[in-house]
């Protein structure tokens, strides 16, 4: 039992000192400041976010289905121009990512941002939601902010803490170990896992104040979630997974909108 104890005291410290906790992002207006707990390396998470980009957009390409609509791509790019460079906003870093925004021909309701800032929308939400610029930018600055506020990255750190790999990895098959099991929980943590709730509300009120800050009326947010809600019937877009009740969505939104409604006003002002 000495050798049982010892061991499991050796996978509580060694999982202690591997984690540390950050702010990946500054509060913004909205304040969204928890602090994260982070046991991934940020080089992990990227590089299985850069090899899972450029498969994904390899069997796009072969398929037909990337950038076929040029009038779509250029309006989803020319929403993103606006909303880029507000992440400074948030973090002055994210300004200097190798962004790219791309569109996907495809029945699904759906879009993201991997870590690093390689985007990509839907043609289905955007055409079964019939959707406006500023509930695109909505969705857009959504996001935008689960990549600022490295979520994917946190997902599997969470993981990876639960699982006890890091430990486990460390006085078992020694600290080179830790790379290559990070590298596969970052993989899990960027493909493998939903948001959770906590995630979902940190960008919502992130992605509006992007928009808002963009010019692009933050008020979308609440008729875009609406509409998503209709969508799908008993079987709603995998872009809801996770995601708060629609109540609660609807109240925050409606409550944090009115927050940064200013940058709003300023914006259209200096367009």
């Amino acid at each position: 039992m000495t050798g049982v104890k010892s061991a499991l005291l050796g996978v509580s410290m060694l999982t202690l000192v591997a984690c540390e906790t950050v702010q990946t992002t500054q509060s913004g207006v909205v304040g969204v400041n928890r602090q994260q707990r982070m046991a991934v390396a940020p080089e992990a998470i990227e590089q299985a976010a850069r090899e899972e980009y450029s498969k994904l957009i390899a069997q796009e390409g072969q398929k037909g289905t990337l950038n076929r609509n040029s009038a779509q791509v250029a309006r989803v790019r020319a929403v993103a121009g606006r909303i880029i460079p507000q992440v400074v906003a948030f973090r002055p870093d994210a300004r200097a990512w190798s962004w790219e925004v791309n569109v996907l021909t495809s029945p699904e309701v759906n879009a993201w941002c991997m870590p690093g800032g390689k985007m990509a929308v839907y043609t289905g939400l955007m055409e079964k939601l019939q959707i406006t610029d500023d509930e695109l930018a909505a969705v857009m600055g959504h996001e935008i902010a689960h990549a600022l506020r490295e979520h994917a990255r946190e997902r599997a750190s969470e993981q990876m803490i639960a699982g006890g790999v890091i430990s486990v990895g460390s006085a078992l098959l020694g600290l080179g170990e830790i790379g290559q099991q990070g590298a596969q929980y970052a993989y899990m943590g960027l493909v493998g896992l939903p948001n959770s709730r906590a995630h979902e509300t940190e960008a919502d009120r992130v992605g509006i104040e992007l928009a808002a800050r963009a010019g692009y009326d933050p008020r979308a947010a609440i008729t875009l979630w609406q509409k998503m809600g209709q969508v799908g019937g008993s079987s709603p877009p995998k872009f809801l997974s996770t995601h708060p009740s629609q109540s609660d969505r609807l109240s925050d939104l409606t409550a944090y909108s009115q927050r940064v409604m200013p940058l709003y006003e300023q914006a259209r002002k200096t367009r």
